[in-house]
């Protein structure tokens, strides 16, 4: 699979590197966070992120003064497994080099499948802070290295937090599995509880380098 650059112009249409702030008060804090080489943990609200200085130029500048939280997603992960989207902009900030696998909202079928072929890998240097828009499909970052990954990861307060009551289970209702989260798994995932709708390979990018 080919890995593109942030530079490229097929990045336009699933984000944007957000600019014109030092992120390393953030990058510090997340540094002390487990980096599991066996397993990729995720944590949607970390108060050693949240009371940063960072914190504040996110909910202003990026979610419009929005109330926000700031968690992080560690690990080591090389395959796709499920895609994601929210009714909201996530920012990622990567504190080690990572892979971000990409698709478009646009492409979900209307029985809620979506082909893996189409799906776009993306490099993420460390330190930089990217916005992943509301309409991008995405998942937990891919590791770029052997050392596995430490992301950032800032979204509207309370997403992916557990549901607080039951959604209508037809039509996009299938996909809800959190607050503002609506997930395609693939079957080979084995994601309890997902609706396994991801059609194709996949990916693995120790197999498809």
């Amino acid at each position: 699979m080919k890995i593109q650059n942030l530079s490229d112009p097929s990045f336009r249409q699933y984000g944007r590197v957000v600019t014109g702030y030092d992120f390393s008060d953030l990058l510090e804090a997340v540094s002390q966070t487990p980096r599991p080489l066996d397993e990729v943990i995720y944590v949607a609200s970390a108060q050693e992120l949240e009371e940063r200085p960072a914190a504040g130029f996110l909910k202003k500048n990026v979610y419009g003064g929005l109330p926000v939280q700031i968690g992080y997603c560690n690990g080591n992960n090389r395959r796709l497994n499920a895609l994601e989207y929210h009714r909201s902009s996530e920012v990622d900030i990567a504190a080690d080099d990572l892979i971000l696998l990409l698709g478009r909202q646009q492409d979900i079928r209307e029985d809620f499948s979506y082909d893996t072929a189409l799906v776009e890998a993306f490099f993420v240097p460390a330190g930089t802070a990217v916005e992943v828009y509301a309409t991008t499909l995405h998942y937990a970052p891919c590791s770029a290295g052997t050392e596995g990954f430490r992301c950032i990861i800032v979204l509207p307060y309370e997403t992916n937090w557990d549901l607080t009551e039951e959604p209508v289970r037809e039509g996009e209702g299938i996909l809800m599995t959190a607050r503002n989260k609506w997930l395609i798994a693939h079957e080979d995932a084995a994601i309890e509880g997902a609706f396994n709708g991801l059609k194709g390979k996949n990916i693995n990018l120790d197999e498809d380098a």
